[in-house]
């Protein structure tokens, strides 16, 4: 007998080889027709297969994320079942589970969009035919034969270059397609259902490797209801609308050229923008004793090597070679800032110390990953770098969180996921030291009562970090912020404080970036706001408009008055008719447009049409400058007034 622990804490002794789906049905009937998968001890595991340890037990349903996994795993599967049905040439290679879909790759053929119908077509064949789905464990030896003798041989290299450990592998059937994987995977195909689309075809290269064999990849996406499939492409027919790289140049935000790829040349309503989110964050910081520095881009390969991106990082730095040394554009703004806490010792009451930098960094990223300001090779950081003692650890890097959360806050953006990112296979440092970093990162944000999931070896290659997931307007999830903890870097560039012992110790470091990165926040914010800025933040917040040229006097009396105030402020003095003016600024989303007509001209006051609304607004030209000084304040800074 082994011992099952339900989730709830129930105890249930079980006959050790019992499935999981008789123990599914042992709780419920209704359950058990629901099950997707087991999971044992955190495994999961097909509802056929014997379970013959004991330990805690969840039963996956379409109610869990993992059981959505599943599910498009077993479609990538049926897809390639299709494929193959359909196209005797073709030989399924691979065919993951991604965000928000799946994708099977294929030798052999070549598929165009339009054949994608034929394809859904049979995929719903094998649907429909319900076949059941079995895994069987087949000796390694045995399994290379087999996959050979079925002429696969993208089948054998994979059974080839596993691990010398592994003795056994696992083999998928439905129907007469045979697959190697991993699983799990739903109990027939029947449970697929309906609610599968196949989206695009593309093409890839064996591995990833372009120096092997062109593949032909299929992509699509599966969901356990048609509801959820529709308001899916409704999602992306949305996300479409808000594409910040569109947005971006219907507002006159921003370009990007062939001469600088992945660079961001800034006009100057996107200048602005960007130099208002700094100004913004370094009001927020300065308020909670950080300080600002500024360090070298340009910085000498011994450097590099003493933190260690040398030999962890060189393959995505700018190096060059001036007077016969070696020289890299700075991926990274860390050791900078060590070496600004280094140039003078530091007693223990100087801790803590929060170093800012806005600073510029560089990493290479393939032309292909080149993505609007989302994927860039150079971008600014609002880094930071705190140093204090271990005593201390506790409090900053809730200290760091909170401040994270309101800035975030400010920005309308409140649903927050995070992970705890682990110790990398390849890092510094000894074990000790992870252990003491990736405790005091868990202790902290549950002792503020956050949850947070593992990302198990995602951590940076000097420390582990917290990674902060935000949910925008139409509920995609984007990374924006991370904290990692640090005890590597002071070692490995000597860096000490004095204790209250007079002798000399360690400072831990904490690396934080609360946008992430300024371009991909903006991407972001662009995307989740659909560019509708809050009149704080808005490049330009106001837009005077004459109806008349005779108006234009009043109109530059105005915007003087506007722009003394502190208002980011322009005028429309284009001999253009007044509604055209009103549609060609509400397009670029300027927050509010100030229309001066013949009475408002005679009465000095300004009729405002704010972005969004139908009703029209008259205020005294004096009213309005006082109202918009308040609606022009950052949120959560304090000001005098």
């Amino acid at each position: 007998m082994i011992e099952l622990v339900l989730p709830d804490g129930t105890k249930m002794s079980v006959e050790s080889g019992v499935r999981g789906v008789d123990v599914a049905s042992k709780i419920s009937e209704g359950l058990a027709k629901k099950a997707v998968a087991v999971k044992v001890n955190d495994t999961l595991m097909d509802i056929t297969t014997p379970i013959t340890t004991g330990g805690a037990f969840s039963i996956i349903t379409d109610r869990n994320p993992e059981g959505l996994e599943i599910l498009r795993h077993t479609a990538a599967h049926v897809l390639a079942q299709a494929v193959e049905s359909l196209y005797p040439n073709a030989k399924a290679t691979i065919g993951p589970v991604i965000e928000n879909g799946f994708y099977y790759d294929f030798a052999g053929i070549i598929i165009k969009e339009d054949e994608l119908p034929k394809i859904e077509a049979k995929m719903a064949e094998i649907v429909a035919a319900d076949y059941p789905i079995s895994r069987q464990m087949m000796a390694r030896d045995e399994a290379e034969r087999f996959f050979a003798e079925r002429g696969e041989p993208y089948k054998v290299e994979i059974i080839r270059d596993m691990p010398e450990d592994v003795k056994e592998v696992s083999i998928y059937t439905q129907g007469d397609y045979v697959e190697l994987c991993r699983g799990p995977h739903l109990p027939r195909t029947g449970m697929l259902g309906k609610a599968f689309k196949l989206t695009k075809v593309s093409a890839a290269y064996w591995r990833g490797d372009a120096t092997k064999e062109s593949l032909q990849r299929v992509y699509g996406t599966a969901f356990f209801n048609e509801k959820e499939l529709k308001n899916y492409f409704t999602m992306l027919e949305e996300a479409e609308r808000r594409d910040h790289r569109k947005l971006g140049k219907e507002m006159d935000l921003y370009h990007f050229e062939e001469f600088a790829p992945g660079d961001v040349f800034w006009h100057p309503r996107g200048w602005t923008l960007f130099q208002t989110l700094i100004d913004y964050m370094r009001k927020r910081q300065k308020a909670v004793g950080y300080v600002e520095i500024n360090t070298p881009q340009l910085m000498n390969r011994v450097l590099w090597e003493t933190s260690g991106h040398w030999d962890w990082y060189q393959e995505n730095m700018f190096t060059t070679t001036v007077e016969e040394k070696a020289f890299a554009l700075k991926p990274m703004n860390c050791p900078g800032g060590v070496l600004v806490f280094k140039h003078g010792l530091t007693s223990y009451r100087d801790l803590p110390q929060y170093i800012g930098e806005f600073g510029r960094v560089h990493r290479y990223e393939a032309s292909g990953a080149i993505h609007g300001l989302m994927r860039v090779r150079a971008f600014t950081q609002d880094d930071a770098h705190i140093f204090c003692t271990p005593e201390q650890l506790h409090d900053e890097l809730q200290n760091v969180v909170k401040l994270m959360v309101s800035i975030y806050e400010d920005f309308g953006m409140t649903d927050m996921k995070i992970k705890l990112s682990t110790r990398p296979a390849e890092r510094i440092g000894s074990d000790e030291i992870w252990d003491f970093l990736e405790n005091g990162l868990a202790e902290a944000i549950t002792d503020m009562g956050y949850t947070y999931e593992i990302n198990a070896g995602d951590g940076a290659f000097y420390g582990p970090k917290l990674d902060f997931k935000l949910r925008d307007a139409i509920g995609r999830e984007w990374q924006l912020g991370t904290l990692q903890a640090d005890l590597n870097l002071p070692e490995r560039f000597d860096v000490n404080y004095v204790g209250e012992d007079g002798q000399k110790h360690r400072p831990i470091m904490l690396h934080r970036a609360l946008f992430g990165s300024l371009e991909r926040f903006l991407g972001v914010y662009i995307e989740s706001t659909a560019g509708r800025f809050p009149f704080w933040l808005a490049p330009v917040q106001i837009m005077v408009a004459p109806v008349t040229n005779d108006q234009d006097d009043y109109a530059k009396k105005v915007l003087k008055r506007l722009q003394r105030a502190g208002i980011r402020a322009e005028a429309d003095l284009r001999n253009e008719k007044i509604s055209y003016k009103v549609r060609e600024h509400s397009l670029k989303k300027i927050p509010v447009i100030a229309v001066v007509g013949k009475n408002e001209a005679a009465e000095e006051t300004l009729t405002l049409r704010r972005l969004g609304e139908e009703k029209q607004v008259v205020m005294k030209l004096e009213d309005a400058v006082k109202q918009f000084k308040l609606d022009a304040r950052y949120p959560s800074v304090e000001y005098d007034d």
